[in-house]
């Protein structure tokens, strides 16, 4: 089968189109012809070697997400058949989903609505998973309450848009462009603001979120903690450096700050997040945007892509 192999760590360039065999199945485990693969941050970190929450033995192939059609299973296997349309979501237990084929436990491996694209099944993984964790599992939003979602535009933030506004809860989100404004209103955000405008943040203080889902800790942390409801919860998603504020600050509001990583979830935490999400792909709830599709081969260039500024929709590498 073809697909990228990684046998050192380090830039882009480890990425390496090549054939490899294809793999077995074995018990519990479900084999997926793959269509599509999801792109993430966290597979750039991963394959650098310095990911703080999985360091894979060389050579892998990276990848967490993706779907397509069930072509085996293995002995055991109750909830998947051959000809099933799925997706897949595998935080580092498979055999990695930039291939054309991919091995995966079981439970992570869920059913694909037909109303949705292969693409759309690559998006739904780590983002949806992340988004889901972040407002229910950590800041517990309820209905009613004003969310803040920093960079509603990206591959977490169009899911964790609409899953707060399908919530009750009064949704801004912020983008760096007009077509991202435009995604962030589509996927269900009442306000919408840019986040490339200097002092921008200061329009939220009459409204005070009472939850904050933040994707760039170390640029807003100080500025959310100012703006935030008393009592808020700031949820940390992303965070590219480090930063220097005032802990009085979380004193003042007496606020909540929560760090998130999908690695930290329990095996019941999972399941209860990937139940949630069949539930919401299948009632329509959440639709997955796609934004830049390319060729497997091409991997090299997602990964350059995926960490620049102003992405749109969720990257999607094409399997088949």
């Amino acid at each position: 089968m073809r697909a990228i192999q990684v046998s050192r760590f380090g830039a882009e360039d480890v990425l390496v189109p090549t054939d490899l065999p294809l793999p077995e199945p074995a018990a519990g485990q479900v084999r997926v012809r793959l269509h599509a693969a999801g792109v993430n941050p966290a597979d750039t970190y991963v394959r650098t070697g310095q990911y703080a929450f999985f360091t894979p033995p060389l050579p892998y192939t990276p990848g967490f997400d993706g779907a397509g059609v069930v072509d085996a299973v293995g002995p055991g296997v109750t909830s998947a058949a051959p000809g099933d349309r799925v997706f897949v979501s595998a935080l580092g237990r498979s055999t990695g989903t930039y291939a054309e084929y991919v091995v995966a436990d079981e439970p992570d491996v869920q059913p694909l609505p037909d109303s949705l694209s292969y693409a759309q099944g690559a998006a739904v993984g780590v983002p949806c998973a992340t988004a889901w964790r972040a407002l229910f599992q950590k800041a517990a939003l309820q209905p009613g309450e004003t969310v803040l979602i920093h960079g509603a535009s990206g591959g977490v933030g169009i899911p964790a848009t609409q899953l707060a506004r399908d919530a009750g809860a009064t949704v801004i989100g912020t983008a760096g462009t007009c077509a991202g404004a435009d995604l962030v209103l589509a996927a269900g955000a009442h306000h919408v603001l840019d986040h490339t405008s200097p002092g921008y943040l200061d329009k939220l203080a009459a409204l005070a979120p009472a939850v904050v889902v933040e994707m760039l800790a170390d640029v807003n942390l100080a500025k959310d903690l100012e703006i935030i409801a008393p009592r808020g919860r700031i949820v940390v998603v992303g965070s590219r450096g480090s930063l220097d504020f005032t802990p009085r600050l979380t004193m003042r509001k007496e606020a909540t700050i929560h760090g998130t990583a999908l690695w930290n979830a329990t095996a019941e935490e999972s399941a209860t997040a990937l139940r949630a999400i069949g539930a919401k792909l299948r009632s329509g709830v959440l639709h997955p945007m796609v934004g830049t599709e390319l060729p497997l081969d091409a991997a090299q260039e997602a990964h350059r892509r995926v960490l620049a500024p102003g992405s749109l929709g969720k990257m999607v590498l094409n399997t088949a």
